[in-house]
């Protein structure tokens, strides 16, 4: 995979494939940490843009193409009462500097997950 992760980037932006975000290696704290900095990573291919996209809503899209498999039932990626969505509040403009998502520890400054706040530093 990795000899040919810039073959397989440069095929799907070419055919305008969407591509989901995601880490097979889930199995941790400490790894799901650096999931930011990996998809940071992928800027060599992807606009800031198209990389929040990518980790977002069109994770949220393919997941509803899995039909009864779905991990995710109901209604997601929306902000209203029982809907699934995280929210993040990020120190900085991530459109504009992606590396942001990199350091979630110092520039993420809120994050709700599943109606919880998990960290509030305002």
């Amino acid at each position: 995979m990795i000899d040919g992760t810039e073959k397989a980037y440069e095929l799907a932006k070419k055919y305008d494939l969407k591509v989901a975000f995601g880490e097979d290696l889930q199995n941790g704290a400490e790894i799901a940490a650096k999931q930011g900095k990996s998809l940071a990573k992928l800027k060599i291919w992807y606009e800031p843009w198209e990389l929040l996209k990518m980790a977002t809503s069109t994770n949220y899209q393919l997941f509803k193409q899995s039909g009864a498999r779905d991990p995710y039932p109901g209604e997601n990626g929306v902000i209203k009462e029982g809907a699934l969505a995280d929210i993040l509040l990020v120190d900085g403009n991530p459109l504009m500097d992606v590396d942001l998502i990199a350091d979630p520890e110092n520039n993420f400054v809120v994050i709700l997950k599943d109606g919880r706040i998990y960290k509030n530093t305002l």
